[in-house]
């Protein structure tokens, strides 16, 4: 199973995603996150083998989430 963190700042979007992925019987979406700060302490927690994340939010955006 690949282990997916998804980070997007609308819940609907990270429910679609997730749907579509568990679907494939091959992919275990091991957590959301719905800001760069929650995306950084997920990744921290769950280490999955990819993050998908959304490179516009809010507060932190996923490209200085990816830095660090």
């Amino acid at each position: 199973m690949i282990r997916v963190l998804l980070v997007d700042d609308h819940a609907v979007m990270r429910a679609g995603f997730r749907m579509i992925l568990e679907a494939t019987g091959e992919i275990d979406v091991v957590g959301e996150a719905g800001t760069g700060a929650e995306a950084i302490a997920a990744a921290s927690a769950l280490q999955p083998d990819v993050i998908c994340m959304d490179v516009q939010m809010p507060d932190m955006d996923g490209i200085d989430a990816t830095r660090r």
